[in-house]
């Protein structure tokens, strides 16, 4: 899920009545949201997180933070996804970081292609994919690429979140037009549909594009269904806020599902250096798993 931190984002003050975060309720938060999200909250965040998680209450009907933490104990992966977008915000775009998808486009495609052509299958996992933008526009470069070459290969995408309302709205595929400031004019006549009457100035991806796209819920700390081996995995803006043990577990686990010199896509804030000797440094923000 690509985030920001929870100092990125206003907190609503508790007034009027409202409960406060105690003590030993932001304690237990801090420990749950670490153990299962891979954040780590400090004691400056308490103001924020009590603004945002306000919502949730009112949501669920408590009248307490206490009554709150009680929940997430009875049931913490049904809360989890609710809890995980309540502290995080959601940040993405269409084809954001372009020169990612420059390097699909004029050399790894044509390269997996030509290579799979005989039977092979091509899968690429966007992890962390948010609303849906990321994992569309790598259906839109791949479903050209298809198209250019006249390929049959197996090719798919996995998109997976941990936020439910995210993933809700990668599956409706839905946009307002000036959310697709990213996409040039010819891949939008190409590959959206745009809205007429009660949908106008919406957008909805092409089905052509749906067919290359599986989303799915999944938290990154949690075990994985997945087998692989994937051919590219985009990690973008999701490890930022990791510490370093999350981040070096992670990055291990990438290595396990990649494809031997396969692909690991970060984002423009994030590293790998000191972290991981699976991979090496090929771009901005590009790394290919090592060959032993």
């Amino acid at each position: 899920m690509a985030t920001t931190a929870p100092s990125d984002f206003q907190a609503t003050p508790a007034s009027g009545g409202s409960p406060l975060l105690g003590d030993a309720e932001f304690q237990f938060l801090r420990d749950f949201v670490y153990q299962h999200c891979g954040i780590s909250l400090s004691e400056q965040k308490r103001q924020l997180v009590q603004g945002r998680l306000l919502r949730r209450l009112r949501a669920l009907g408590l009248r307490d933070f206490s009554g709150y933490c009680d929940v997430l104990r009875r049931d913490p992966d049904g809360e989890l996804g609710d809890l995980a977008s309540a502290i995080s915000t959601n940040v993405t775009s269409f084809f954001r970081e372009m020169h990612h998808y420059d390097l699909l486009v004029d050399e790894l495609l044509p390269r997996w292609l030509e290579a799979k052509k005989n039977g092979g299958r091509l899968r690429i996992w966007s992890a962390g994919c948010s609303s849906g933008e990321e994992p569309y526009a790598l259906a839109m470069v791949l479903a050209e690429a298809l198209e250019r070459t006249g390929s049959k290969v197996d090719a798919r995408i996995l998109a997976t979140d941990l936020s439910p309302q995210a993933l809700e709205q990668a599956r409706a595929g839905t946009y307002a037009l000036e959310r697709m400031g990213g996409v040039s004019e010819a891949r939008r006549n190409r590959w959206f549909l745009r809205g007429e009457g009660s949908y106008e100035g919406l957008a909805c991806v092409h089905p052509r594009l749906r067919e290359l796209v599986t989303i799915q819920p999944l938290n990154l700390l949690h075990e994985w269904p997945m087998r692989g081996p994937f051919d590219a995995i985009f990690c973008r803006n999701v490890v930022i806020y990791f510490d370093k043990p999350t981040k070096q577990r992670l990055f291990d686990r990438y290595a396990g599902l990649l494809e031997q010199g396969g692909y690991l896509f970060l984002g423009h804030s994030e590293s790998m250096y000191g972290l991981s000797d699976s991979f090496e440094l090929v771009g901005r923000t590009v790394y290919r798993k090592c060959v032993p």
